[in-house]
């Protein structure tokens, strides 16, 4: 195999674990590397709509995945060649939520479950007082789509479980219900997907994959807010699954009510069906959430460091996790014994009792760039500089571990990205700060100075 292949072969298998099965057939399926008389990587591409999809929302994966492999010598060009799609809806951009090991999961060559991530099972979800009505309700749908509750509406703040959930009922329809169509989205991906559909002129095919669905669970729906053509076109995708008695989950931060400039007419269908909520969890829960957690990730801590951090972690999932990974990862960095008075002095910034002080995103992002010694352009910008990719990717688990800020939120931060870059910043500097202690140093420093300044 010629070093050009190898380079390419190695670079495609890290992109193909970073996007959705949809994005990797649309996007990257048909790439070819051709041989250069330079140290560049020189890839073919069958036609101008896949060229200007990857230089404008997916060439930082590919410089990333470069710089992951080794090669962040080479610069990338990019080509149009006269191959033929291998199918008829090659030009069609499916860009589903990503995330590592996100999938389109084929059953038998019949039904599809796209977008799913495999850790989101029912198996993995840890129930509690907190959740079990949304769980009972989840599995009701599960097993009898579209003959429980249709829609079923499920809101909670940040980081409870609700995206779990909601996979979790496509995983179980995908393994039951072997012909049916499953497909999970976040509503900003809809809404991406949906401009793009228009832009270039494929709007029959957008309506064709939400409306050719058995199961369609739909994450986030708050960010339809203010958006009225969205909701216009999810009013009449409602309407043709719902007609033809297909099953539609829904997620939000909110009840429907609760949403501003939402059209009366979807908060009535979503009144449709069930509507339920999920609650911060309980000591219980949390410290069951902490031990699945750790079993899962191989690295087990004793049981009164996890008690200690299940009773002072109270807010969310998501930062209860955080504290987690904190403490296994300085006690794997300095080789010691995990303790309560370690676990006390690393997470001595999430149990203070003062509340950090509030400021909008921008102004966290211009204290953190000052923190990281760039400015806030740089952070925004191109660049692929490697200190200043660092700081960035470094940034982005920042506002991840810190904020309630989504994905696709974080991405339009730092300079309007595609949301895979921030996924893949966030498992990076979590996967570094196991590995490198100076990586958990700085990165704890900073979440240290911003909460107590």
């Amino acid at each position: 195999m010629s070093n050009h292949e190898a380079v390419w072969n190695a670079t495609a298998q890290l992109l193909k674990a970073q996007v959705s099965e949809g994005v990797w057939f649309s996007t990257f399926n048909d790439v070819v590397a051709v041989p250069s008389n330079d140290d560049s990587l020189h890839l073919q591409v069958p036609n101008a709509h896949v060229h200007d999809r990857i230089v404008t929302r997916y060439r930082p994966l590919v410089i990333d995945a470069l710089d992951e492999i080794g090669e962040s010598d080479r610069s990338l060009v990019i080509e149009i060649t006269d191959l033929v799609p291998t199918s008829e809806n090659a030009a069609v951009i499916t860009d589903d939520v990503a995330a590592p090991a996100v999938v389109t999961n084929p059953n038998n060559g019949k039904g599809n479950a796209v977008g799913l991530n495999p850790r989101y099972t029912f198996e993995n979800f840890v129930k509690g007082a907190s959740n079990q009505f949304a769980l009972a309700a989840a599995l009701r749908v599960a097993e009898t789509p579209a003959r429980s509750y249709n829609p079923l509406f499920i809101y909670g703040q940040a980081g409870l479980g609700k995206t779990h959930l909601l996979q979790a009922i496509g995983w179980y329809v995908h393994a039951h219900y072997a012909h049916y169509e499953v497909r999970y989205v976040s509503t900003e991906t809809f809404l991406n997907e949906y401009v793009d559909a228009i832009r270039t002129n494929t709007t029959a095919a957008f309506k064709r994959r939400y409306r050719d669905v058995d199961v369609l669970l739909i994450d986030d729906i708050q960010f339809m807010e203010g958006k009225e053509g969205l909701q216009e076109e999810f009013f009449h995708t409602f309407n043709s699954l719902h007609g033809a008695n297909k099953q539609i989950v829904i997620s939000s931060d909110r009840m429907p009510d609760a949403i501003p400039t939402l059209e009366d007419r979807l908060r009535g269908r979503f009144r449709w069906g069930l509507i339920t909520d999920i609650q911060p969890p309980d000591l219980e829960t949390r410290l069951a959430i902490l031990r699945n957690k750790a079993d899962r990730d191989n690295t087990p801590l004793p049981a009164d460091v996890l008690e200690f951090i299940a009773t002072n972690i109270t807010s969310n999932i998501r930062e209860l996790e955080g504290a987690l990974i904190r403490v296994t990862a300085y006690a794997n960095l300095t080789r010691e014994p995990a303790s309560v008075a370690m676990a006390e002095h690393q997470l001595a910034d999430l149990l203070t009792a003062t509340a950090p002080k509030h400021r909008t995103d921008e102004e966290m992002l211009t204290e953190m760039a000052g923190y990281l010694g760039f400015s806030v352009e740089a952070l925004k910008g191109k660049s692929r500089q490697r200190p200043l990719v660092s700081a960035r990717q470094i940034a982005m688990y920042v506002f991840r571990d810190m904020t309630e800020l989504s994905y696709p939120a974080i991405a339009r931060l730092f300079g309007g990205r595609d949301h895979t870059t921030v996924i893949h910043a966030v498992d990076k500097t979590q996967r570094l700060m196991r590995e490198d202690k100076a990586t958990f140093d700085q990165v704890t420093g900073i979440i240290g100075r911003i909460k107590n300044s």
